[in-house]
């Protein structure tokens, strides 16, 4: 896995150090596939968690964050739970629950574990999706479990865990977006930071001959422009960074292996805008190339 990336020896060798040799949970490893603008976000990324380091990967929607988050899975062959976080999330989501379960014909109490639990339990990383758009007061449930305790107090059970070795946590945030709030220092401390920017140039169009059906080299190269274009026109403030999403261009390649790529554009890109202006803004570019 190693091998696609040009990573320096030192590096290498923290991986074979901290890779996981045991097969349980095997299902839980991640694919790999991120393509980094840089091999030093890989590096960053992976020095941090082999400290036992949290990382916060940051970036606009759609720039790669939860592939990186599965790469990191595959590089470490480290199992990932994960936590999609919303305004419902509440401490039974990330923590577990209790349930009534039989020991014979005993009726009895049982606790189911969550996400967090399972993590620190087996001693896998724990990836919180979107760690932004949760509500202020659910995540300091989980802040003994980021800092140097790696320790919560299960609030259902009353027994003290401590999370396992190997156990390592990433977070991913956009900022900015309808629904987030912003996180308190105290949570935003606990984490190393690492900036996602879009994947460009000759790594989108690895990307996308790579991960879409579209292998005509002229095409790829014509949507690799409009993927510029578009990040260019959301840095400008001319569009939302939703429309510059990779992975919409991603799917617009798909379809426009079998679909003219006009109407590939708008079924993958424009139709997910709900401003009329932004639609018409990206379909006119769209014309200009194809």
């Amino acid at each position: 896995m190693t091998a696609q990336y040009d990573l320096p020896q030192q590096i290498s060798e923290l991986l074979d150090e901290k890779k996981r040799t045991t097969d349980n949970l095997s299902e839980l490893i991640r694919p790999g596939g991120y393509m980094p603008p840089n091999e030093d976000l890989l590096i960053d990324a992976i020095s941090a968690l082999s400290m036992g380091k949290n990382i916060l990967l940051k970036g606009p929607t759609g720039a790669g964050k939860t592939k990186f988050a599965e790469t990191l899975s595959s590089l470490f062959h480290q199992p990932m739970y994960s936590v999609n976080c919303s305004v419902d999330l509440d401490a039974e989501s990330l923590i577990g629950f209790k349930t009534l379960a039989y020991e014979g014909e005993k009726q009895v109490i049982d606790f189911v574990p969550g996400p967090v639990m399972n993590a620190m339990g087996n001693g896998t990383f724990l990836y919180i999706d979107e760690i932004n758009m949760a509500k202020p007061e659910t995540l300091p449930l989980i802040n003994g479990v980021l800092d140097y305790r790696r320790t919560i107090t299960n609030p259902f059970t009353n027994e003290i865990v401590t999370a396992q070795d190997g156990f390592g946590v990433i977070a991913a945030i956009n900022e900015g977006y309808v629904g987030t709030v912003p996180l308190n220092e105290a949570l935003k401390n606990r984490f190393v930071v690492i900036d996602v920017p879009y994947i460009e140039g000759e790594q989108l169009k690895s990307l996308i001959k790579n991960n879409t059906r579209l292998q005509d080299e002229r095409m790829v190269d014509l949507f690799v422009s409009l993927s510029a274009d578009l990040v260019q026109a959301a840095f400008q403030g001319k569009i939302s960074e939703d429309a510059a999403s990779i992975r919409a261009i991603l799917d617009a390649c798909d379809l426009s292996s079998i679909i003219p790529p006009h109407r590939a554009v708008q079924r993958a890109i424009a139709a997910k805008l709900d401003e009329e202006r932004e639609q018409e803004f990206i379909m006119s570019l769209a014309e200009t190339l194809f």
